[in-house]
Order: C-alpha cells, then structure tokens, then sequence
C-alpha cells in the first residue's frame, strides 16, 4: 500500500505539493524484499473496477436527495493511514480566464434542463442493465464520445479552452512546496489517457513519504515491472547504439559475461569510474534490473534534487526516472542509511569532478583522499565491487580545454567540457571480484588500514579500465557497423558477440 501525497489539475500539467494533513491510499502491483529486490511469489493482487461495477454501486446514488458530492475510487485499497498524505484533484482553476466564460450565463439559464437530461441518461444505463439490455453497446456509445472529446481538446502548450501552463505557473507560486509536471500531447481529461500513472509521478516527484518528513531511503518505492516496461524503451534505443558489453567476476576469480558475479545480498557498494557526462550510467542501472532484477541505488549529484530559488527542479521531469529507479542525493547519511538497508548502491568518489573530466583526463581516476565510504561499508559489512567502464571517447570527442599536468584535481575546478559527436563505439564494463569487509569493522576503525582498502578499490577500479582498454582491441564488433549487420542478421535484439574471455 503506497501513500500519495499530491494536488492535481487535468488541463495537461500536474502540480504537486505537500500538504501538513493527509490522507488516501492506493495499491500498488509488486512486492520487494528490503534490499530492493522483487520478492518471489509475493505479488500483491488487485482488481481495477469495470464500469458496470460502477452502475451496479451507482443506483441509489444517482438520485437527487441535495446531499454531499460523493464519487468512487477505481482501486479498492481499503481504509487509509491516520498518516497517510491528502491527494487533491483540482479539474478547472482557470476558467474564469477561458473563452468559454461568456457563454457562462447562458449554461446558467439551461442548467435546468441540462443537470435532468444527464439524470436521465443515468437512469437509462442503470435501467439497462437491470432488464439485461446490451448495455455495453448503450455505455461504449456515450463514452466512445466522450473521450473522443479530449484528442479534439488537446493541450500541446497551445490550449485556446484553459490557459494552462499560466495556470500551473500561478499555483506553483501560489501553493508552498509545489513542483509542475507538464504531460504533452494531452488533453482535458488526463487520466482516461493511456499511458498516465499518477503513482510514477508522484513517485517521480518524492512527494510520496510515511512520515512527517521526507527520507528518500526508506520513503522508496521500488520501480514495478510495469513502470519499468514503460520507462525502458527509449533506453534501450540508447543500449542498442552502444550495445554495452558487461562482465563480471565469480567468487572463484573467473571472468563471465553477464552480471552472474555481483552478490546477491546486500549490502553491496559497486564502486567505479565515472565516464563523461555519465554516460555509463543508464546501462549500469537498466542491466542491474533486467539481468538480475536488482535495484542499484545510485548516489546522485544532490543539485538534480535541490530546487531553485524559481521553486523549480532544473529540468525536472528529466531526472524522474532516476527517483523512480531509487538514486538519492549523494550525502554520507543517506549512504549510511541505504547500507543499514542492505541496498545495492552505486557509488562514485570521483563525483562531478571525474564526470567533467579535461580532454587529456580520460580514463584518469579523480578520487579524493577521504576512505570514508570505506570505513561505513566495514560497518555493515558490505561487499565493495571495484568496476571500470570504457568507450565514451569513442562516442564523444572533447574539445581541448587548459589544463596544467602537474595541478592538483580540486572538487571545485570544475568547467563544462564542449562535446564533439562522434560515430558512436561500444561500452566495456568490467565489474571486478568483491572485497569483503565483513569481520573488518575493528581493523578498519584504524585510518591508516582504512585508508590501504581505499588504495586497494581505488587500483582495482583501475586495473579494471586497463583490462577493458586492452581486451577491446581485440573485439570484431567494437565499430557500430559490424553491430548492425549483425543485428540485422540475427535480431536487433540479440546479444552482440565480443572477445574471447
């Protein structure tokens, strides 16, 4: 059971905030184990109501008795939490500014004959349906015109019934807390579209919690494989123009392709170099999940979190998919939470730094001399993976920037490089042998020993980038066009052949 917390309106944009009092309750498709994997034979089963539950719950509702509003929820989810957050669902705010709005005295005067034509058309289904007419026929009419209605009233930015964005724009300045979701290609009547789950955008916004205050770790709700059905296929286009080769290494040193060499319990701290732009990381992620149904929770930049003084997250819909995937602001207590979780984390000590790298910094480590992410996973007695990931210079091309050899990397020298596309190569990553740091936990308390693992994950990850710079070479399908006769002969969703392990 998920808690929802969020304001809604249908005209193509969805504002959310936080409210201090809540409540509402939806049910989701999937269970997970705590350390983010799906739980074998544990789904959650629900029903979704068709419509002729709704008439056959509709009869003595339908009639005018001058009571409350009363409406029905399409899932059955029970009785909410005493905390559980408010959902507020706000269809047409902005009609005093619509050019319908001087034909307003004129609905007036026939709301007379209007409000008894729909009571009559009401009364007309649920009448049908007891006698055992056809009523499908009789519903799929009316609402086969009503929802073809919407395609005619399409958003696309350029709505002439509601000024929408405006309107999104006024309530997010106007409600605290407040970030706006612009569903293109729309229209009025958001939620008869298909392909839009009020879940994954809430989701996608951290509004949904279980408590007074926000904690992205334990707040989570892991991705379900029907989200991520659909959120995976763009990527997957990215996949196949980089058609990513992934190895790793069993406990008994053997070098396999396939993710078969990551534990499967956590706590795991995958530890490794960050390619330009991070580049790398969508494949890790997706991979993670599709080959071993694995969560990767990544440490992710804490800007990509933070909002601006416009009270708006930069792009904010593009990094959706990375909360809905479980990355969280790069923070030593958030690390410290997700290892008490068992979590399976994606970790970089380069960070931005390595990320923006010069173009004479390719493949160079940029890690800093704090070992603390060390000592934290000796706590937990977290596997750390060393992994290393080539290619991207065979994608992009950096433009020659100053740069003094001999200068210290500082966190804080950070530039933008300018990118110059290439034809695009293949990925490489090698994900090297777990180091146990179970049972270490009083040695590594010592920061001179704490400090000799980090040197020893810090040459791992590097001799898994020698590896990989070396083996490629040797590949008959490095260059995109060998990959597409390939595909084109065996399925362009076939596994792409490299070298000899």
């Amino acid at each position: 059971m998920t808690r929802t917390a969020a304001c809604l309106f249908s005209a193509g944009l969805l504002p959310v905030f936080r409210p201090s009092r809540r409540y509402a309750a939806v049910k989701t498709s999937a269970s997970f184990a705590a350390n983010g994997r799906l739980a074998k034979n544990n789904n959650v089963e629900f029903k979704r109501k068709e419509l002729k539950d709704y008439f056959e719950e509709s009869k003595d509702m339908i009639k005018a008795d001058g009571g409350p509003p009363r409406w029905f929820s399409p899932l059955e989810s029970g009785s909410h939490s005493h905390d559980s957050p408010l959902l507020l669902y706000l269809p047409a705010t902005s009609f005093r500014k619509s050019i319908l709005q001087p034909l307003l005295p004129l609905l007036e005067v026939m709301s007379d004959q209007i409000y008894p034509r729909v009571h009559d058309i009401l009364s007309l289904m649920t009448d049908s349906m007891v006698k055992g007419l056809c009523l499908q026929q009789i519903v799929g009419d009316i609402s086969q015109d009503f929802i073809a209605s919407s395609f005619y009233l399409s958003v696309s930015g350029r709505d002439q019934l509601l000024p929408s964005q405006e309107e999104g724009v006024r309530l997010c300045h106007t409600l605290p807390k407040c970030e706006i979701r612009s569903i293109l290609d729309s229209g009025h009547f958001l939620f008869l579209e298909d392909g839009i789950d009020l879940v994954s955008i809430i989701k996608g916004t951290y509004f949904y919690r279980r408590g007074k205050y926000l904690n992205r770790v334990s707040d989570y709700m892991p991705i379900t494989p029907s989200e991520f059905n659909r959120y995976y296929p763009p990527y997957r286009f990215y996949e196949s123009i980089i058609s990513p080769v992934m190895l790793s290494t069993l406990e008994n040193g053997m070098i396999v392709r396939g993710l078969q060499g990551i534990p499967s319990e956590g706590p795991v701290l995958v530890v490794g170099y960050h390619m330009l732009h991070g580049m790398e990381i969508i494949p890790i992620i997706c991979q993670f999940y599709v080959q071993r149904k694995m969560i990767l929770r990544g440490m992710a930049l804490p800007g990509l979190f933070e909002r601006l003084r416009s009270k708006a997250l930069p792009n904010a819909s593009l990094f959706d998919i990375f909360r809905i995937m479980g990355s969280v602001p790069a923070s030593a207590s958030n690390l410290y939470k997700l290892l008490s979780a068992r979590s399976h984390i994606l970790h970089y000590p380069g960070g931005l730094r390595e990320a923006l790298h010069r173009k004479d910094e390719t493949y160079k480590l940029s890690w800093s001399d704090q070992s603390e992410f060390v000592r934290m996973a000796a706590r937990f007695g977290a596997k750390i993976v060393p992994f290393g990931v080539v290619g991207e210079d065979d994608v992009v091309e950096v433009s020659p920037q100053r740069s003094d050899a001999n200068e210290e990397m500082a966190t804080d020298d950070i530039s933008f490089p300018v990118l110059l596309p290439k034809i695009p190569g293949r990925f490489y990553y090698y994900f090297g042998k777990p180091i146990e740091t179970k049972g270490r936990m009083q040695e590594l308390r010592d920061k001179e020993k704490a400090h000799e693992l980090y040197l020893q994950v810090q040459g791992e990850v590097e001799k898994c980038l020698a590896f990989l710079k070396e083996k490629r070479e040797n590949d008959p399908y490095r260059n995109i066009f060998p990959r597409l006769v390939y595909q084109a002969t065996h399925g362009f969703t076939s596994e792409v052949p490299t070298f000899e392990l």
